[in-house]
């Protein structure tokens, strides 16, 4: 049995109280319904920044009445110290997941980027510290890796980050190490690599590329690839991101202040992602048939990347269930149901 089952089944038997920030969000959601789903009480903050009160509602329809009734929602913000105490009382794990995502975003607006990732950040950080919580896993991202040209990325070596985005995050993981010396609060965290999957917005300027594209396929519009197709990820399906927070919330003393990359350890062009998401919407009746137009490289972007997932795997026993086409199936099934 995998380290992940082992979990779940210790979970369902001793059921912990956890907090999920930004819980309305993609990620947010997906956490709070595979927690309801073993039976443990959640507490969940959230402002709507990015989230969206039809993702809660949307969990509540795949849970029983029971498992809902585990669930407590704060409507507050990170930015505000009170809202980061009050959401952290008798809570065992915290899953920090609000953020403002996004490398155009930080471009065209910096401050509030900083005030949600880094002031935020600190706030969710003394605020778990303080109520002497179990453990503190927070949303690390790849962009952390900034200009290192290596392949794959390997968690200690990194570069100069190439938007305020990326710094924000880097500083997340400084303040994490600090906290480990100086106050022996030891946290977890988790570079995420190009997460998607179900419940992630295609709406707005700043939707992620699966979404965004997925949005547009459906309806018939244009795709804009922005340089030459080529540029790679490594496209980490949802189901996956829950198995490594879970994980982490639940590590030995040993495996924390460390962070882990969480992807799959393979890389996928933009070209060949317009084609897997053409092809598996096509297997769900839609049927797109224009070609993608190209236009410049977007400023902040770096051209490839790709994890190793060697450190996870060893330290934290993940083992990713979904390659790409794997998620692409299940997201598309998602979004033709949702959006059609």
């Amino acid at each position: 049995m995998s380290q992940y089952k082992n979990v779940c089944e210790q979970l369902k038997s001793q059921p912990k109280t956890w907090l999920v920030t930004g819980v309305a969000g993609f990620i947010g959601s997906n956490l709070l319904e595979t927690l309801l789903k073993l039976d443990q009480k959640v507490v969940g903050l959230d402002n709507f920044a990015t989230g969206h009160q039809y993702n809660l509602d949307e969990v509540q329809s795949l849970v029983s009445a029971e498992q809902w009734m585990n669930f407590r929602f704060i409507e507050g913000d990170i930015r505000k110290f009170e809202d980061c105490q009050n959401a952290c009382a008798g809570v065992d794990y915290v899953l920090h997941q609000a953020a403002l995502g996004s490398v155009p975003r930080s471009i065209a607006d910096p401050i509030t980027t900083n005030e949600t990732n880094i002031s935020g950040f600190l706030n969710m950080l003394t605020a778990a510290r303080d109520a002497d919580v179990s453990s503190f896993t927070y949303a690390a991202s790849s962009s952390t890796y900034g200009d290192h040209p290596a392949l794959p990325k390997v968690e200690e070596n990194i570069g100069k980050p190439l938007s305020p985005y990326a710094v924000t995050k880097y500083v997340n993981e400084l303040y994490a190490d600090v906290f480990a010396k100086t106050y022996g609060f030891k946290a977890i965290g988790l570079r995420y690599f190009n997460v998607f999957g179900q419940r992630q917005d295609p709406n707005g300027a700043y939707a992620a590329v699966i979404p965004k594209w997925t949005a547009a396929m459906i309806a018939g519009d244009d795709v804009f690839i922005n340089g030459d197709g080529e540029t790679s990820r490594d496209f980490c399906f949802i189901d996956n991101t829950v198995q490594a927070n879970i994980l982490a919330a639940t590590a030995s003393d040993e495996a924390k202040n460390q962070v882990y990359n969480v992807a799959v350890g393979d890389r996928t062009t933009l070209n060949d992602l317009f084609n897997a998401i053409k092809t598996a919407l096509n297997e769900n009746g839609v049927t797109y048939t224009k070609e993608p137009a190209y236009r410049d490289f977007r400023a902040g972007d770096v051209r490839h990347s790709q994890a190793s997932i060697e450190k996870i795997k060893k330290m934290l026993g993940y083992a990713p269930q979904f390659r790409i086409d794997d998620g692409i199936g299940i997201a598309m099934s998602w979004y033709v149901k949702s959006l059609a």
